[in-house]
């Protein structure tokens, strides 16, 4: 057990439930939206719903889709930075049945139209755990560098991806998978010990089957705050 699982994480709140962890799954939206927010619809379920206004959930999550993380001086003023920022927000009580009280679903849209969606718990600690994706099913953190790809299913992309991963010296952690169908939609969920180089980036953008490719990097540091101009966007890629 280490000092953080004790103490908490270093944070702006009441809760590291329901402030550090909110305001990294909106980190981890971000991330994966490729751009800055201006519209995000946001589903509270269970806890988040009935204790999330009184504990700041609704500011964290806005804080981490404005970039900022746990510890910002200027997450309590969340609503007043997106305003200035161009981002609107809508909240709604939602039911996502059989996940953790403290979740969330966020909708996104950037300025050129392009959206993701996520589903992600606050299990805990400022822990967090993202289980859904553009409906498709993940599983990761956000402690450790996380690639994400949503291509067409077809013979021996999981194979090459990890063949690539292999040369560009890096370690996989976990990987996850889901498809619509056999030859459909799918997402590809991979935790890596560090995150993939630019050159392996671009190379994975390129393949004929990739429609999105995203690598999140790890958000569970407080003073790693993701701003504007780091937001990992890659040439080519669509929302």
């Amino acid at each position: 057990m280490s000092l953080l699982d004790m103490i908490g994480p270093v944070m702006i709140g009441p809760s590291s439930s329901h402030t550090a962890g909110a305001c990294r799954i909106g980190l981890v939206a971000r991330q994966l939206l490729g751009a800055p927010p201006v519209h995000a619809r946001i589903g509270l379920h269970a806890s988040f719903a009935k204790t999330g206004r009184g504990h700041g959930t609704l500011l964290a999550v806005v804080a981490g889709l404005l970039g900022y993380a746990p510890d910002d001086a200027r997450l309590p003023q969340a609503f007043e930075e997106a305003n200035r920022a161009g981002l609107t927000t809508e909240f709604r009580d939602v039911d996502l049945g059989d996940v953790h009280p403290n979740s969330a679903q966020l909708e996104l849209q950037d300025a050129a139209g392009g959206r993701v969606s996520l589903v992600g718990s606050s299990t805990g600690g400022g822990v967090i755990e993202v289980s859904r994706v553009d409906g498709f099913r993940v599983s990761f953190s956000g402690a450790s560098a996380t690639l994400l790809l949503r291509y067409t299913d077809a013979l021996g992309v999981i194979a090459r991806v990890a063949s690539l991963v292999s040369a560009d010296h890096v370690n996989i952690a976990a990987l996850v998978c889901s498809r619509e169908k056999r030859g459909g939609n799918a997402m590809l969920c991979i935790e890596l010990d560090q995150a993939l180089s630019g050159a392996a980036l671009a190379f994975l953008n390129g393949w004929p089957e990739m429609d999105w490719v995203r690598m999140v990097r790890p958000i569970m540091d407080a003073g790693d705050t993701i701003g504007g101009g780091d937001v990992p966007v890659l040439p080519g890629t669509t929302a």
